[in-house]
């Protein structure tokens, strides 16, 4: 994976401090991601470590067959945890990350 020249979100403005971040990390360096989880009226925040991986986008549509400008686009962050397991989180406006 190769970190984009421009991360961009279809639906949020990235805040430009952590897309300049992500711009200048590179396949194993250690990042904590900080996201911010609400279901109802709980809100709470979760933390993870890992090592990054890169960059990338997800695609999502919905499950009718539309026109591609329907789609939206998630800028994605793939990273591995200190347990070897491979995840990915999808970046919003309250994702927090920091080179550790």
């Amino acid at each position: 994976m190769t970190a984009p020249g421009e991360i961009v979100s279809a639906t949020r403005r990235l805040d430009p401090a952590l897309a300049d971040l992500l711009r200048s990390l590179k396949a194993g360096d250690r990042v904590k991601i900080t996201q911010t989880v609400r279901v109802g009226s709980r809100v709470w925040t979760a933390e993870v470590v890992g090592a990054y991986r890169g960059v990338n986008y997800l695609a999502t549509g919905v499950t009718t067959e539309r026109v591609p400008e329907d789609d939206i686009v998630v800028p994605t962050v793939h990273f591995a945890k200190d347990n070897g397991e491979l995840a990915s989180v999808s970046l919003d406006e309250n994702t927090k990350i920091t080179r550790t």
